[in-house]
């Protein structure tokens, strides 16, 4: 009998990768509907479509009209999300994810089972200093456990592109405590402007920050191949697969991993927002990645960018 709960998937470099441990760079622990939605209140600021501001029929998740079976948690059926997370990490293989400090099971999260969780927060520029003494109070708290400042720039109320010298100085704070940047990047899915996430942004940034770890969420499509040119461009660019299911993994970005881009892209699964882990693991071994590729992206590019066990 195999000492792993799951069973061979019938891809051999896949299920010998996913033995050493998969790291997830963007997780959330279970919410339900309710608490779904208050999440998600921010966006309702900018948004105009009546299914997405609320009613009959609304939308608790904003980009939940993308996703086919979104995760749902009814009130009182966790007992403890923080034991019911990390029985869902062992049932899948994960060894690590990064988290946001949010509320209180997460930080208990992070507090009780370090070698389990790091710390990730979110950033809004529009605040001025006051971030940046935000990220300072992260750093002090948390010390190594902080691993990334994340952004969703057209999620921001007014929104910030990308490339805006609001975010500079966030970048330049990153910089001096080696700690990577992630924003999502592409055409978001709530149905909000997307210019604040132009792939093409990127080229500056990268350009002016060579120091900036920068690391892309939630595909950048459709611009996958714009993405994979910038990602052999520069040193310090990196891809991460949030917010997509395996099978919709841009060919574009598989097609780099397996020929000059295996150390650039990596692993994150954007549970539970919109993916289940049994189908992201479902529909992992059917992706065309070369075996070389399997071990880096499912946990080694993660350990090397984010410094993590």
């Amino acid at each position: 009998m195999s000492e792993f709960p799951w069973a061979a998937s019938g891809n051999a470099a896949f299920d010998e990768a996913r033995k050493g441990g998969v790291i997830d760079s963007a997780v959330g622990f279970p919410k339900t509907q309710e608490e779904m939605y208050e999440t998600y209140a921010f966006i309702r600021k900018q948004v105009r479509d009546g299914e997405s501001l609320g009613g009959e029929g609304d939308l608790k998740f904003p980009a939940g009209y993308m996703f086919k079976n979104v995760p749902e948690w009814k009130d009182g059926e966790l007992d403890d999300p923080v034991t019911w997370m990390l029985m869902e990490m062992e049932r899948h293989g994960l060894s690590h994810c990064v988290i946001g400090v949010s509320n209180d099971n997460e930080r208990r999260a992070v507090r009780e089972h370090p070698d389990k969780f790091s710390v990730s927060i979110g950033c809004d520029p529009n605040d001025g200093m006051e971030q940046l003494r935000k990220i300072d109070r992260a750093y002090e708290a948390w010390g190594d456990q902080l691993k990334l400042v994340g952004a969703f720039p057209a999620g921001l109320y007014p929104q910030v592109a990308l490339n805006d010298k609001k975010f500079y100085p966030v970048y330049m704070k990153c910089i001096e405590l080696d700690i990577p940047f992630c924003s999502t990047v592409g055409v978001p899915g709530p149905r909000i402007p997307m210019m604040p996430q132009l792939v093409e942004y990127l080229d500056e940034i990268c350009w002016f920050f060579p120091e900036l770890k920068f690391v892309t969420r939630h595909g950048c499509e459709p611009w996958a191949a714009l993405a994979a040119k910038l990602l052999l461009k520069w040193p310090n660019l990196y891809y991460s697969t949030t917010a997509f299911a395996p099978k919709y993994y841009p060919s574009d970005i598989v097609n780099f991993a397996n020929t000059r881009g295996a150390d650039k892209v990596m692993f994150a699964g954007y549970f539970p927002a919109g993916l289940s882990y049994d189908r992201q693991f479902t529909e992992m071994p059917n992706v065309a990645f070369r075996d070389h590729v399997w071990p880096k992206f499912l946990r080694e590019n993660s350990q090397r960018v984010f410094k993590l066990p």
